[in-house]
């Protein structure tokens, strides 16, 4: 006898052409439902800890480079030329050795927004940004980030 012989008529084989039922693809889709709820809070919040620690390391890197300009210099650059004087030199301005920073442009901060540059009293600067909200203030991902923050 081959197998094909001893099967019986009740039983109900499935052929690569039978597709789900709308029973199991209801219980996929809610298992995957529960895992999206249970894993995308957690992986968002990583993603709002990484943008502020990269904002934090670029307000960093851009600090450097304006110390490295104010020893050439002698002086920061002004509110008008602002950090684009990393990259070309301003007009009117002798002993400038750049660009200062590596890539070809002043990078935007993590959110899309242009860091902000504040040349101070007495020598003193503060490049910061706004964060997420690109509004003063704020908590978590929205708090301002500064280089005066230390």
């Amino acid at each position: 006898m081959t197998p094909k012989d001893t099967k019986t008529n009740n039983t109900k084989t499935r052929t690569p052409r039978d597709g789900y039922t709308l029973t199991e693809l209801l219980v996929v889709l809610v298992i995957l439902g529960l895992l999206v709820g249970l894993i995308a809070p957690r992986f968002l919040g990583q993603i709002g800890k990484a943008r502020t620690k990269t904002a934090r390391v670029q307000i960093s890197n851009l600090s450097t480079a304006l110390e490295y300009y104010q020893l050439d210099t002698g002086r920061y650059p002004s509110t008008s030329t602002g950090l684009s004087a990393l990259i070309t030199p301003p007009p009117n301005t002798e002993n400038w050795d750049g660009p200062y920073l590596k890539t070809r442009r002043v990078p935007d901060d993590p959110w899309g927004n242009p860091y902000i540059y504040q040349p101070g009293a007495n020598g003193t600067f503060i490049v910061k940004t706004l964060g997420a909200d690109n509004r003063e203030g704020g908590d978590g991902e929205d708090a301002d980030i500064s280089s005066a923050d230390g």
